[in-house]
């Protein structure tokens, strides 16, 4: 088959899960809850950090760009699915197709970085504490996130257009919840070795190399809060890494699972499970590891609730 953009197949049917039509509404209905909690959550973390001094520091800095990102990330799967649950319509066009499976990538690559960012911050802060504010300055904050976005915009740009010159002439029913690129290939009537071979070189590179500096940064961490004498001192300690470290957990057990290692060595119907767990559930847990559960934006918020309703008293 010649390759090119001349592609006999125009759209894609996403299969989904297979349920009965009861269990579809229910979905429907859990998916649609998660959705909204999630934006709400994330809301939240971005505006508190905006509007109240208290949350200016570089850790709330990093946390509402995960939040703002974590919105679109969820954003990028979660409404076609629910579209598609409630629809007999499943189709999603070429270049739709082609779009989702990139922005799934590039985000899912930002929160890479961003998790493993925010463990040097954590190394920072409880390794080398009086150097923190130097360190973690506002401009090197600002040229970490900034290097996170851009990076994970530009890392699979190679892979996606290789997909593009892909020829797909049939079947097009994806056995997936959405355009994901193992599941995308598979449909391709051309030779896909290379596809698959970019995309778990980029895909192990990003996983890797971010889940590296996370555990150089964590064994650093552990080893300082072990020397800490008082055990009032550790425990405090290792509560400020708890939920970064819950987080680091979910993201990467999750991806390692599905990305790192050869497309053909894993079940399709597995994997859909972990990708939910990976696009669905970190987005939608995230604000509520990270923050809502934290003592500090409990109070501030309650503050702002109580200002609100005696301003409108």
């Amino acid at each position: 088959m010649g390759t090119g953009n001349h592609s006999r197949v125009t759209e894609f049917i996403i299969m989904g899960f297979s349920l009965s039509p009861h269990l579809q509404k229910a979905m429907f209905l859990i998916l649609f809850l998660i959705y909204l909690l999630s934006l709400l959550g994330n809301l939240v973390i971005i505006a508190l950090t905006l509007l109240d001094y208290r949350f200016h520091t570089p850790m709330y800095f990093f946390l509402s760009n995960l939040a703002f990102l974590d919105i679109w990330f969820i954003s990028s799967t979660v409404p076609k699915m629910m579209i598609n649950l409630v629809t007999k319509d499943k189709a999603i066009s070429f270049s739709g197709c082609i779009l989702q499976m990139y922005f799934y990538l590039a985000m899912g690559s930002m929160e890479f970085f961003m998790v493993a960012i925010m463990s040097v911050d954590r190394y920072v802060a409880i390794c080398q504490p009086l150097r923190y504010s130097v360190i973690m300055s506002r401009k090197s904050c600002v040229l970490l996130m900034l290097g996170c976005w851009i990076g994970g915009l530009l890392d699979f740009i190679l892979p996606t257009l290789m997909v593009l010159r892909l020829s797909f002439c049939g079947p097009n029913a994806i056995n997936h919840f959405f355009c994901d690129n193992s599941a995308l290939v598979r449909l391709a009537c051309s030779t896909t070795q290379k596809v698959e071979l970019t995309f778990f070189s980029i895909a192990s590179l990003v996983i890797l190399s971010s889940l590296l500096l996370t555990l150089i940064s964590y064994v650093y961490i552990i080893t300082t809060i072990l020397r800490i004498p008082s055990a009032t001192g550790r425990r405090k300690a290792f509560s400020t890494c708890a939920s970064h470290f819950t987080v680091v957990t979910i993201v990467f057990g999750s991806c390692i699972f599905i990305y790192v290692r050869p497309a053909e060595s894993s079940s399709l119907d597995l994997t859909k499970g972990v990708a939910l767990l990976n696009s669905v559930i970190t987005p939608f847990l995230n604000p509520f590891i990270y923050t809502l559960r934290n003592k500090k934006v409990m109070e501030v918020l309650k503050e702002t609730m109580t200002r609100s309703v005696s301003t409108e008293r």
